[in-house]
């Protein structure tokens, strides 16, 4: 029986055998190797779905909730709202706990807002 860092290892061995099979091993190879700057190596990686928003838009702070929304992280404003108040929202790898947050392109790293909700859902905001 497997316990532990085991199950986590035989999860991802999994999900890259199911990627393989569904998209080509090319692919599955590629995926393997987002996740793993992603998860393990909390790189803002360039395979994350990501979105342009210009530097004027950022200049006055945005709620993340709309850029959420823009990303595709969340279906809905209350939704990114709730996930806020939960805790399951961060950026840049800091939760964020304030639903009256306002990002600004000075919360960019190397012109880039990484957005991350629950544990799998990431987006990346480049300024533009």
């Amino acid at each position: 029986m497997l316990r532990g860092a085991e199950i986590n290892a035989a999860k991802k061995v999994l999900a890259d055998e199911v990627t393989a099979l569904c998209h080509g091993r090319d692919v599955a190879e590629a995926a393997h190797e987002t996740a793993l700057r992603v998860f393990e190596e909390g790189e803002a990686a360039s395979g994350l779905p990501t979105i342009m928003v210009k530097a004027a838009h950022l200049r006055h702070g945005m709620p993340p909730a709309d850029l959420m929304v823009a990303a595709g992280v969340v279906r809905s404003k209350s939704e990114a709202r709730r996930m806020v108040r939960g805790g399951g929202v961060r950026v840049n790898d800091s939760t964020v706990d304030d639903e009256g947050l306002r990002l600004t392109d000075r919360d960019a790293q190397n012109g880039v807002i990484k957005l991350s909700t629950g544990r799998k859902r990431h987006a990346l905001i480049r300024i533009a």
